[in-house]
């Protein structure tokens, strides 16, 4: 705890009461990460009941668009009004969004509603983190990630398995619907429990900042998205939403440098290890979600192995990182340094990836686990050491803005991730068809460089060897990407200045380091009981 001074005092046990918000905060984590693996699941189901096959992808699109938009305003409001009324709302949007979308009758509705369980969603992961960095010391935050950590492994190893077990046995409206009980849960617990400081900050909220961002961030959304799929990366369509980001990014940092109260203040990028951690979250985000599309793929299409578990393929990569993410937690909790880590993560991240790119069509799924295994291990270094060091790098009244930035970083990361890997896969992939396999290699992936089971197993043989061929090719490619970039992640983790982690009987903060009151974290735990 901590005196009025701020000096921090020796650790002591967590309240139940704030071990009881702890795991209401991990519901709602839950929450945001495991709807779209289980909704991606049914999504054939719901197509073939709703029909509207044209507008697939906009159910996944718009949930996306929403989250990211939403992002950084959450994190304003909850700054400017107090964290636990920013929170609790997101968590009554994104439900009454579920509900929404399971009663939708057909796949406009469905779109509409998926776009308002997106807003909601926007704060639940900002909501999170912001909480914890109030209720936690810095110090004491490490000893976290691997709650953390866990709840996403788990999301995404039980997302697909449980989006098909609840659309075979109860149908596809459930995969919204048990949303319900998990965030009932949440918000009777977090009502009851949590009570952190009242705040009102005087100012009006930056309305033409949130509009400009909102509007930068679904253009980069959509170019990420449609690029290479819905339209060819060098149309019109593509170049004009290019240029609609551009001005609307230029303009919003205009106007961040006016407003009085502004949605995202620019000065928190004065922290030189906020600003790093943000470039660091940015190719985590595109390292792991390139590599949890491209994994299944390869194994599914070159290593015969089932679509129904692909949740489990990837439990090498996942349990290397909650192990990892754990030690990294302890050892900065106890120690209070932190820079190694994301050095040794870059460093694994980019070794992990390379040995990916080795893969061929004569891999073994054991070879192939172990080099996700070491892929793992590194972004489980950097997942939530990351958000750790931007929170400290920032004084407390910019807690949710740092966190939502942090938050967004990695969500624009996954966007080009996915979309500037996949350009490079499905390229390669249909170029190695064409070569190997002639006219009938090019009809085979004119539709999609993505064969289901089906259809791989309909192809004769010697057509389906060249694909195995290709997407082996495919996926090297893309994965030498992906290793490349990380290297860019490695040479921000070496500037990174290694200040000393606020509160819990950590050593003082040097004037001028990384700003923030110490006090302010361990005061919002006593206020929690």
């Amino acid at each position: 705890m901590a005196d009025d001074t701020g000096v921090a005092a020796e650790p002591e046990k967590q309240p139940r009461s704030v071990r009881v918000v702890l795991f209401a905060l991990m519901v709602a984590m839950m929450l945001a990460m495991l709807d779209n693996m289980i909704v991606g699941t049914a999504m054939p189901t719901i197509v073939g009941e709703l029909g509207g096959l044209e507008h697939l992808s906009w159910v996944v699109t718009a949930y996306t668009l929403a989250t990211a938009a939403s992002t950084p305003i959450w994190g304003k409001l909850g700054d400017m009004y107090g964290r636990k009324g920013a929170f609790m709302t997101s968590i009554v949007i994104f439900l009454i969004g579920s509900a929404l979308s399971g009663m939708a009758q057909d796949m406009g509705q469905l779109i509409g509603f998926r776009a308002i369980q997106g807003l909601g969603a926007g704060g639940l992961m900002v909501g999170v983190m912001a909480i914890i960095g109030d209720l936690i010391p810095p110090r004491e935050r490490g000893k976290y990630q691997g709650m953390m950590a866990g709840v996403m492994a788990l999301a995404m190893i039980a997302g697909p398995l449980v989006g098909g077990t609840i659309t075979d046995h109860w149908g596809w409206r459930w995969s919204f619907y048990i949303n319900l009980p998990l965030g009932v849960v949440a918000l009777l617990a977090i009502s009851a429990v949590l009570h952190l400081p009242k705040k009102r900050v005087e100012g009006r909220i930056d309305y033409l900042g949130a509009g400009l961002l909102t509007i930068g961030i679904t253009a980069i959304v959509l170019v990420t998205t449609w690029g290479g799929s819905e339209y060819a990366w060098g149309s019109a369509r593509i170049m004009e939403l290019i240029a609609i980001g551009v001005v609307a990014l230029v303009g919003f940092v205009f106007v961040q440098t006016k407003a009085a109260a502004p949605v995202v203040p620019l000065h928190i990028f004065r922290s030189r290890n906020f600003t790093l951690m943000s470039i660091i979250g940015f190719i985590t985000g595109f390292v792991m979600f390139g590599a949890t599309l491209f994994l299944p793929l390869y194994q599914q299409s070159v290593q015969g192995a089932s679509a129904t578990n692909s949740g489990l393929l990837l439990l090498p990569m996942l349990g290397a990182m909650l192990v990892t993410s754990m030690v990294a937690g302890r050892v900065t909790t106890n120690t209070g340094r932190y820079k190694v880590f994301p050095v040794a993560g870059s460093v694994l991240m980019a070794a992990g990836l390379f040995l990916l790119s080795q893969m061929d069509t004569d891999t073994t799924r054991f070879t192939s686990g172990l080099y996700m295994a070491v892929l793992g291990a590194g972004m489980g270094c950097l997942m939530q050491i990351t958000m750790l060091v931007a929170q400290n790098s920032v004084e407390m009244k910019d807690m949710g803005v740092a966190s939502s930035t942090t938050t967004l970083a990695r969500t624009l990361g996954s966007s080009f991730g996915v979309a500037i890997m996949g350009a490079l896969f499905n390229q390669r992939v249909q170029d190695v068809m064409s070569e190997r396999a002639g006219a009938i290699g090019s009809k085979v992936t004119e539709q999609s460089a993505q064969l289901d089971a089906a259809s791989l197993a309909k192809l004769p043989a010697a057509a389906r060897e060249a694909y195995q061929f290709a997407v082996s090719s495919g996926t090297h490619s893309a994965f030498l990407l992906g290793a490349i970039v990380a290297v860019v992640s490695l040479v921000a983790a070496v500037f990174v200045k290694e200040v000393p982690l606020k509160g819990a009987g950590g050593p003082k903060p040097a004037e001028g380091d990384a700003a923030g009151d110490a006090a302010g974290a361990p005061r919002a735990v006593a206020e929690a009981v």
